[in-house]
């Protein structure tokens, strides 16, 4: 499986492919109308949460074919979350209903989720999404993409959605690559020993992605990304997320790229990293190379942390590939904020931005 050059081609007849296929749970989120403590709060708005979902919607914004698939109750919820991700442009069709579990739900606070008063209150155990298995699910659907995008996250849902990753990791000879998200989640992991099951899926992935900060949170790595790629030395390619201080990028020939992040005006610290991680599988889908993969991953990223919501829209591509084009300097003095991808913005910058 390549992963230096486009990822792997279907046939030209197969034009209905997806680009991208990712499997997950989403749930219905519910954020409250006002600031203060759950107990407090008189009225919430809903929404629709699941790093995967996330992924392809955006995905599917930036003008590629995602599928996302998963099981949901046969309920309203389900209903709800098949109508709100399709109306991305997102295909649905892979999602089955359970008339036996329900959707997932969650509930959380308004204020910052880096803060202790932040709060999460999780309705999933036991969810339609939880009784994901090899035998409940189409695995030829799963496989019918360029890329494979599965998470961590999936894995600590239930011992059959980790046996259904195992099934699918590692690729197969002319099947998709197989993108992994670590997303260690502490609060999902009932039993010790996620970190061994996720170093295990993650050294199965053709491509893997992992914050610096989870691998020493997840598997006790220090000494930064090169750190990580000692311990992880399978994978064709290995991204280390750095936060403000940019990722870094190894290959299988032993590459190591480094992308410094713009600055950014962040007004929510979410969605950014399923926004990260889909501007990288997009550049990857167009065959970019590493260090242009990780300028576009930057820029998604930017472009969900100036907004309030844990999705939005990606930058268009003919402007993100002349930022991406920008030389080192030029890419350092970047200063991103509310707005910036909207067109007037842009039109804006192209004059101030040699």
């Amino acid at each position: 499986m390549t992963v230096t050059g486009p990822a792997a081609p279907h046939s030209a007849s197969d034009v209905s492919a997806p680009d991208v296929v990712a499997l997950g749970e989403s749930m219905v989120t519910f954020v409250p109308s006002v600031p203060g403590r759950l107990a407090d709060v008189p009225s919430f708005e809903r929404g629709i949460g699941g790093a995967e979902s996330n992924l392809a919607c955006v995905l599917a914004a930036g003008g590629h074919r995602a599928r996302w698939v998963s099981r949901v109750g046969a309920d309203g919820f389900g209903d709800h979350l098949v109508a709100a991700i399709g109306a991305y442009g997102v295909d649905v069709s892979g999602v089955r209903r359970d008339p036996a579990r329900p959707t997932g739900i969650y509930f959380r606070t308004a204020g910052d989720r880096a803060t202790d008063a932040h709060e999460v209150a999780y309705y999933r155990a036991g969810s339609a999404a939880s009784a994901m298995s090899p035998a409940t699910m189409d695995l030829d659907a799963l496989r019918a993409g360029r890329i494979l995008h599965l998470s961590g996250i999936t894995a600590a849902l239930s011992e059959d959605c980790l046996t259904l990753l195992r099934r699918l990791m590692p690729g197969t000879p002319g099947g998709p690559l197989v993108s992994f998200d670590v997303n260690h989640r502490p609060g999902l992991w009932a039993e010790p020993g996620a970190a061994r099951v996720l170093l295990d899926l993650a050294r199965r992935a053709d491509l893997v992605f992992v914050g610096e900060d989870e691998a020493e949170d997840a598997f006790g790595i220090t000494g930064g990304p090169d750190a990580v790629r000692a311990a992880l030395p399978e994978p064709a390619l290995l991204v280390v997320k750095r936060g403000a201080d940019g990722a870094v990028a190894y290959d299988r020939d032993g590459g190591r790229h480094f992308a410094p992040a713009p600055r950014v005006d962040v007004v929510a610290a979410v969605g950014a990293g399923d926004a990260f991680a889909a501007g990288f599988l997009s550049a990857t889908l167009r065959g970019l190379p590493a260090a242009a993969r990780l300028r576009h991953g930057h820029l998604w990223a930017a472009a969900a942390l100036t907004v309030p919501g844990d999705l939005a829209a990606p930058p268009h591509r003919a402007h993100a590939d002349r930022l991406v084009a920008l030389d080192g300097a030029a890419w350092g003095r970047l200063h991103l904020g509310p707005g910036w991808t909207s067109a007037a913005h842009e039109a804006a910058e192209e004059v101030r931005t040699p």
